[in-house]
């Protein structure tokens, strides 16, 4: 058993369910990129699947400037609301709009509609940089303790997942009562109301949550910034390993909606209530992964998470590639499989957050230059270039295999698509565990680091408070 955490460093429940909050809102639109964005590119907004994957990949050069540089921007922030939390308040509205417009469905030519895509979605990434890379960062500095940090990434993903489960479970049943039929439209308003609520969410964030730990005063210098992380290993291993797991997550989320459209042939027609298949399949899987994500603290107070995400991981490779064999008639099969692969991964994302803090943690024990807004902007680069490379991927799949939109898919196409939901991303899951193999801070060493951290930033304090005025 690990030891408790000092009383005098717990959070309290207001202040962890506000930070939680944040990611409820980003999830809105997060989770419907992930699963809707290709699928409403093609079969709503009609454009080529090649074109999209193309797209999604492009883009990402400038989320290769954006995303750094946001870090290094919000590392040198100085206000009375701290270095983070301000971008909470400025940035939720253009989050909220941007998102809406990408749904926004303007009646233009398909090179008119192909340019207005690269652009919303470009303005929407950097909006989304903007505000994620400080709430991101904001984890690094909400505690000075790694397990209450784990804790923190706890509710953060029991939010995030909530909001997924709510996306999962009410996009298609709202799409269809909001549009009447119009697809289109039924988007287009379902967007509109996420907007609203994702700008509430952050402003709750934003006034409920503080930032505690206050690294020791230094030179500034770009320079010194980027040796340090690059010299960061265990920074470097999770590097890597967030490009493969997002590129799983990417490949498999994006092939959802045609895996039950044309496979399974979901047509729409609610099976509960006003939930179709779809929804359905999606509903009780996140829901379990909610359930997963509850279990993040009482494993991580038990075992190593390092191992304990590669064995998590792993064991939800097996899930995901089971579902290539799985015969179309065999829904409720297909659901169970999916409830389980998804508990087993739940407490993954909370787990991996938690180490991303770790890591900033050992580039200022060994390096003495604290860079929690450039490890976490970078890392998050690394997750947007997996879900970019991923939906990438999907789309020159799809056109590989000759999928036609909305149209009797060739018995090719359909296997492009059973390949797309299971074999490709859960090589993508194992790819990314022998990345996380090379991560080499045990738990261990993470206290010995903190025990560290916190006397050193003792001692600059009292140092602070002597000099004279």
């Amino acid at each position: 058993m690990k030891p408790a955490v000092d009383s005098s460093e717990r959070l309290s429940f207001t202040e962890k369910l506000g930070y939680g909050l944040g990611d409820t809102a980003s999830n809105f639109f997060f989770q419907v990129f992930n699963i809707f964005l290709l699928y409403y590119y093609t079969d709503v907004f009609g454009l080529a699947p090649a074109a999209v994957g193309l797209m999604f990949m492009v883009t990402k050069v400038v989320d290769a400037v954006s995303d750094p540089l946001m870090g290094i921007v919000a590392d040198r922030t100085n206000t009375r609301w701290g270095k983070f939390r301000p971008y909470l308040l400025w940035g939720a509205i253009p989050y909220g709009v941007l998102g809406y417009a990408m749904f926004a469905g303007p009646d233009l030519s398909d090179a008119g509609k192909l340019v207005y895509a690269y652009v919303t979605y470009t303005m929407m990434m950097l909006a989304y940089t903007v505000i994620n890379v400080p709430y991101s960062a904001l984890m690094g500095v909400i505690s000075p303790n790694s397990l209450e940090r784990t804790s923190v990434s706890s509710f953060r993903f029991i939010c995030a997942f909530s909001a997924a489960w709510l996306v999962g479970t009410f996009v298609t049943p709202l799409k269809t009562i909001l549009g009447g039929g119009n697809e289109a439209l039924g988007f287009k308003l379902t967007m509109a109301i996420f907007a609203v609520i994702s700008i509430a969410l952050f402003w709750v964030t934003f006034a409920t949550t503080r930032e505690r730990v206050q690294p020791k005063q230094e030179k500034s210098s770009l320079k010194l910034d980027f040796k340090a992380m690059m010299g960061n290993g265990p920074w470097l291993a999770l590097f890597l390993a967030a490009i493969f797991t997002l590129m799983n997550v990417a490949v498999r989320n994006g092939a959802i909606m045609y895996y039950f459209k044309y496979y399974v042939g979901d047509d729409g027609s609610a099976i509960f209530l006003i939930f179709d298949k779809t929804a359905v399949f999606m509903s009780l899987g996140l829901f379990t992964m909610v359930a997963g994500i509850a279990c993040t603290k009482w494993l991580a107070e038990r075992f190593d998470k390092r191992m304990l995400l590669m064995t998590l991981s792993f064991l939800n490779a097996v899930s995901v590639a089971i579902f290539y064999v799985i015969p179309p008639d065999q829904y409720w099969l297909m659901v169970i499989v999916n409830c389980l692969g998804t508990f087993i991964v739940g407490p993954t994302p909370a787990l991996v957050w938690a180490m991303y803090a770790d890591t900033a943690d050992y580039g200022e024990w060994k390096s003495g230059r604290r860079t929690t807004g450039l490890v976490f902007s970078a890392l998050q680069f690394a997750q947007k270039l997996g879900l970019a490379v991923g939906a990438g991927l999907s789309g020159f799949i799809l056109s590989l295999f000759g999928f036609v939109a909305n149209q009797a898919q060739s018995d090719m196409s359909i296997n492009g698509i059973r390949l797309m939901f299971s074999v490709f991303p859960s090589a993508l899951a194992i790819a990314g565990v022998i990345a996380i193999y090379f991560y080499p801070l045990r738990d261990s060493k993470v206290k010995e680091i903190e025990r560290e951290l916190k006397a050193l930033h003792g001692r600059a304090e009292e140092d602070a408070q002597a000099a004279p005025a």
